[in-house]
């Protein structure tokens, strides 16, 4: 840049005449593409080379190339069940947080044309009168005078030649700003349709909790008046009474609990989707009282951590934010240099409204200005300190943002493996406990044991029953967080590996 402003100057120093003005025109060019902003890189990623490893992780696979990595699997192929891709979509159209984050990104989008708009002269039209009375103490001709006025322009005012990039940075300023919003907003969607995923799941699971509580309250009556059968004939003791009465009791307080749970888990999901349930949702979800294992896939290629850094909108929302911080630094140096502004007006006046268009009363004015700062108390170096502690902060943003993404990862990887095993010991568990539950009712029934063992063996068939539902749950939600710490989420179809991510490269026009 140096080199041609030098070489620009000298040529308008050597070249007279009309090759001069020439020239002229050409160094205003080149100034115009000055900028004092610093030059961008993108700082180091503090993160490992690669996600842990060790005994609560999976071994690590080479990745297939016709493999499609988890932040492409569009929500429709990851969510199998139908349901929840019909509430997904419903959520997408009528969320208020993700309306709330469109219009913020429409907000910043015309924000930066009005920044940018400062790069261009505004011209106006303009017209009007002036009438005027001078006594005659004061009139040049000694006698009263009475002047008027009738003018035409077209105006451009205050137009600023941005020679040092001071416009232009702030342009580049709201820019970022606008595309780290529009990224925040691909943000909220994909946390929009794992919100709606989990809460779905957590219904399903609290309803297939009430159903198990139905079941097992149903059993503890059963039992409850067998003992008081037996009491009554002498076999059973008031002891076993009041225990049988006691896992009764504790049954029905179960089953309030999670008929509440449910009823909230519902209006969770309805103030997600953003809109009151159908008839036809209502009864679909009220006969979901299960909670299948298969409705998202078990395996995702995780790739590689450098992969976060643009698979992940909420890292290339601090990076605009770096770049925006990056920008103001320019605007901030190029405020110790001089400003001109240019304001000029071309049209017609006369002193009578019937000659305003008249031949001979054409009319103009031009009027340059140039203002360099001399004294300002400190505040412009003030300024660019805090412009570039604002950098500094940024970046520590940027690389958190980072940190953050791989943890997340990390921490899914971590439960994918541990809770497939834990899944695997209780359902042995589950079944362990029923077969113990069955022979505690078949000794019962002979009266080789007491009440005692068949109502501890119900307590442990129920709760190990309860504990395998929630762990399930766990384990499908730890994928679908998984899935979208990976990236996942932000398109409703699949895409190639590589090909449809959301870059933050185009302007808005």
């Amino acid at each position: 840049m140096r080199e041609s402003l030098e070489n620009t100057m000298k040529t308008s120093i050597e070249v007279p005449g009309a090759l001069k003005k020439l020239s002229l025109i050409a160094l205003a060019v080149a100034l115009a593409g000055c900028s004092l902003s610093p030059r961008y890189e993108r700082p180091q990623a503090p993160i490992a080379a690669s996600y842990p490893t060790g005994s609560a992780y999976e071994q690590a696979t080479p990745a297939d190339a016709d493999q499609v990595l988890a932040a492409d699997i569009g929500w429709r192929d990851f969510f199998r069940d139908p349901l929840l891709q019909q509430l997904i979509a419903l959520s997408l159209e009528s969320n208020r947080d993700l309306q709330k984050a469109a219009l913020n990104v429409e907000a910043a989008r015309a924000m930066y044309r009005i920044q940018r708009a400062d790069l261009l002269p505004s011209l106006d039209a303009a017209g009007g009168s002036v009438a005027e009375r001078l006594p005659a103490d004061i009139s040049p001709t000694g006698t009263t005078q009475i002047n008027r006025r009738y003018d035409v322009a077209g105006v451009a005012t205050a137009w600023e030649l941005d020679l040092w990039g001071r416009i232009r940075n702030l342009s580049d300023r709201a820019l970022a700003s606008y595309l780290a919003l529009d990224e925040t907003r691909v943000a909220a969607q994909m946390s929009l349709v794992s919100e709606v995923a989990i809460a779905y799941l957590t219904l399903r699971a609290d309803q297939a909790l009430l159903t198990l509580t139905s079941d097992t309250l149903a059993t503890q009556k059963r039992s409850y008046e067998l003992t008081a059968q037996l009491v009554e004939a002498g076999s059973a003791t008031q002891l076993d009474l009041r225990l049988a009465e006691i896992s009764l009791r504790t049954a029905e307080a179960n089953h309030a609990v999670y008929t509440r749970q449910a009823a909230s888990d519902r209006n969770a999901l309805v103030l997600l989707l953003g809109q009151p349930l159908t008839a036809e949702l209502s009864q679909q979800l009220d006969a979901a009282t299960t909670l299948p294992d298969g409705i998202v896939p078990t395996s995702l290629p995780s790739g590689l951590p450098s992969e976060l850094l643009v698979r992940r909108p909420d890292i290339r929302a601090v990076e605009q934010m770096l770049l925006g911080a990056n920008a103001n630094i320019g605007a901030a140096r190029a405020a110790f240099f001089p400003t001109i502004s240019l304001t000029g007006s071309a049209g017609t006046a006369s002193a009578s409204l019937d000659g305003l268009f008249d031949s001979g009363s054409r009319a103009w004015s031009f009027l340059p200005q140039i203002t360099l700062p001399i004294f300002r108390g400190g505040a412009l170096r003030a300024n660019l300190d805090v412009a570039q502690v604002q950098k500094r902060i940024e970046i520590a943003n940027y690389e958190k943002a980072i940190q953050v993404a791989f943890s997340e990862v990390a921490d899914g990887l971590a439960g994918k493996r541990t809770l497939d095993d834990q899944i695997r010991s209780e359902q042995l568990l589950v079944a362990a406990s029923q077969s113990a539950y069955e022979l505690a009712e078949q000794r019962f029934k002979e009266g080789m044991d007491d009440n005692l063992t068949l109502l501890d063996a119900q307590r442990t068939l129920y709760g190990t029953q309860q504990t395998l539902v929630r762990t399930r749950l766990a384990r499908l939600n730890n994928l679908i967080n998984l899935y979208k710490a990976l990236g996942g989420g932000w398109t409703e179809h699949s895409v190639q590996s590589g090909i449809g991510v959301k870059q933050s490269t185009k302007s808005p026009g």
